[in-house]
This record gives structure tokens, sequence and C-alpha cells, in this order.
């Protein structure tokens, strides 16, 4: 929500841009907790990412029921080619179906897949994307570390009951 706009010819010191909203002015954009970096940059580019909105954790969803999986993703304007969904601890994947994608550069795309689920207890359901350019989330461990989280794009696990 905008409540107001400035146009200025002079630039204006702002909390978010100026404090909050940095990452260390280092290739990885990392540290570590025991050494942060003595220099940080404001953030510009958004990593890809996915997120799922449906199911939520620790939802219970009924065995051998249709399940829709929901959610969105987005980049830094690239554009998202495919949201991948593995069931499986992402031993394998399969694509979701995107929306029509008629949006501007920057919008997020939705996202849904399909599935049946044939065996009671948990089930982790996992969510990738993947932008025009090939760039795709990576597992979570792989992330480099930030004092302030930001830009974190590890790729999105949602665990449920199947009852």
């Amino acid at each position: 929500m905008l409540s107001n706009i400035t146009v200025t010819n002079k630039y204006k010191k702002l909390f978010f841009m100026d404090v909050a909203y940095r990452v260390p002015d280092n290739e990885c954009e990392c540290e570590t907790p025991q050494k942060r970096a003595p220099k940080t940059k404001p953030i510009k580019k958004m990593n890809v990412k996915s997120i799922i909105g449906y199911p939520t954790r620790e939802d219970n969803i009924s065995h051998k029921s249709h399940v829709v999986i929901r959610g969105v993703a987005w980049d830094d304007g690239h554009g998202i080619k495919d949201v991948m969904i593995s069931l499986d601890d992402g031993k394998t994947w399969d694509k979701a179906l995107l929306d029509d994608g008629k949006l501007g550069r920057y919008a997020y795309r939705t996202f849904r897949y399909t599935f049946k689920p044939t065996t009671l207890g948990k089930i982790t359901i996992m969510s990738k994307a993947i932008n025009t350019i090939g760039e795709s989330q990576p597992f979570s461990e792989e992330i480099k570390w930030n004092h302030g989280g930001y830009k974190y794009n590890g790729i999105d696990k949602v665990t449920v009951e199947v009852v």
C-alpha cells in the first residue's frame, strides 16, 4: 500500500535501503554469525523463489483423495519458466501447472499440482521454481548465511499427514 510518492533530485537517506534491507557486500552476499561482514549493500535483485500456499504445515489430507497443491513463484524479472514438485524428498521432480503468465515481468506466477496420496503417514511436499535463464531454488543447506536472512530462497517444504 502506498500513501505517497516523492520525486526529488537529491538523495534522501531512508531506513529500509540504508539500514535494514542490506546484505554483505561480497560475491556470495554472505557472512557467518561469528564474523559479520564489515561492509553491506542494498538488495537490488530478487532470487528465484516459490512458496506452497496449500496445503499448509501439519494439515491432514485424506488418503486417496485428489489433493491440489497451490502456490506462487517469482524472480527478479526474467520470468518463471517452471515450478517443480517433489513428493519424495527431492529424488524426483514433476512439473506443476503454471497460470497463463500474461503478466508484468515482476509479477508472481501461481502454480498448482494435483496428486492422489496412496500411503498413510507424513509426506513432505517440496516446490522448486526455475526462471527463464535457468536459475533455480537451491536446497536450504546450500544457502550461505547472512544476519538478516535476506534473499533466502531455499526450496519450500510443507509436511502434511495423510489420514
